[in-house]
């Protein structure tokens, strides 16, 4: 038995039309102005421009993190020489967003650290790339970011992990005239630099309400001992009276100092005992003293800000050793090549050579 294949869908009185029960009716299309201001907003929306830093020796170049959301199956994809730990972020990322109660867009993610040109290596890419797809996806608002930079490492919980070089990004982040969130581990090492305005966030979720303006969080504050340091006293030495003397006149014109000598003559002692005689530190030299130590392993100690260092290696240490060593000194090198050879120091250093002999 064949079934009619219309139906007769009464609307009005007196008037009827026939329709197929599969056929399915064409959405309404938007013309003029309302058309290409949702397609203005639909682009907004998933594009989102986050600025954050990479570290390169003492110096922390700009980088603009730029999340788009686009069509095709979901994926996540991260472009500009991004090395293996930044391509292992997505995996970092994704986790913290689930743990922390967000949406993670089911669409195809694309993630441009420009300049393309620059190596990024690490964790500290993960905040910005979070927050990027939070704005794209309209989880956060996109308007604000233009004021901030953001670094910090992300846990799968949502916590922040503290980063290597918070001084120097800090001191960029000054210069370029924006607001500086990090984890709250590296807050009061950034906030040594004068003038710079240094947020600390121990999770991703405060990060978001502060963006979102229900819970600011407050501005760092530097942690500077007040205690004077306890450094080796000159006064100790007993004897050495042509070394002591020697010591004393390159402390105060400051002229470089090298001392020869057998070994057990006290070079060391005396060495060691130079930095009590100094003159205390101005804020540029502890600045740069400081940004060395951020980025070293064993990071910078803010009890120890404006002393002045004293290294002490072993005699067999080579030149490159000294200096730092390894592959990563050599990747420096190789970026910093171009303003290394058009660099040029005028004038040279006067260096006092001092025979130490016993006592």
């Amino acid at each position: 038995m064949k079934t009619w294949p219309y139906v007769i869908n009464i609307d009005f009185p007196r008037s009827y039309c026939l329709r197929r029960p599969d056929a399915q009716q064409k959405p309404q299309t938007l013309l003029g102005s309302e058309a290409q201001s949702q397609a203005r907003e639909s682009k907004a929306m998933s594009l989102a421009v986050v600025y954050s830093r990479a570290g390169v020796g003492i110096d922390a170049p700009e980088v603009v993190v730029e999340v788009h959301l686009g069509g095709g199956l979901p994926s996540l994809s991260t472009v500009g020489l991004p090395e293996a730990a930044v391509k292992e972020s997505k995996d970092r990322v994704r986790g913290a967003l689930a743990t922390a109660g967000f949406e993670f867009p089911a669409r195809r993610i694309t993630v441009n650290l420009a300049p393309a040109d620059l190596p990024k290596e690490g964790g500290r890419f993960d905040l910005p790339i979070a927050i990027g797809i939070l704005a794209a996806s309209g989880q956060l608002p996109a308007e604000v970011l233009r004021t901030y930079e953001f670094v910090g490492e992300l846990a799968l919980s949502g916590a922040l992990r503290p980063i290597r070089g918070a001084l120097p990004t800090a001191l960029q982040a000054r210069r370029a005239e924006r607001s500086l969130i990090l984890p709250e581990e590296n807050a009061s090492e950034a906030a040594l630099v004068k003038d710079a305005r240094i947020i600390g966030a121990p999770h991703l979720l405060e990060v978001c309400a502060h963006l979102r303006g229900q819970n600011p969080l407050p501005l760092a504050e530097a942690m500077i001992s007040e205690v004077p340091p306890d450094l080796p006293d000159l006064a100790d030495v007993r004897g050495q009276h042509q070394a002591k003397r020697v010591l004393e006149i390159a402390a105060a014109g400051g002229h470089s100092l090298l001392m020869t000598g057998p070994p057990g003559t006290g070079k060391t002692m005396l060495a060691e005992r130079l930095p009590g005689i100094l003159p205390p530190m101005t804020e540029d030299e502890a600045v740069e003293s400081a940004a060395l130590a951020s980025i070293s392993d064993q990071g910078f100690i803010p009890e120890r800000w404006g002393i002045r260092p004293f290294r002490s290696p072993h005699h067999t240490a080579s030149g490159v050793a000294l200096v730092g060593g390894g592959c990563e000194l050599q990747k420096i090198l190789q970026i910093n090549k171009r303003s290394c050879r058009d660099s040029n120091v005028p004038g040279t250093a006067r260096t006092a050579t001092l025979q130490v002999g016993a006592a």
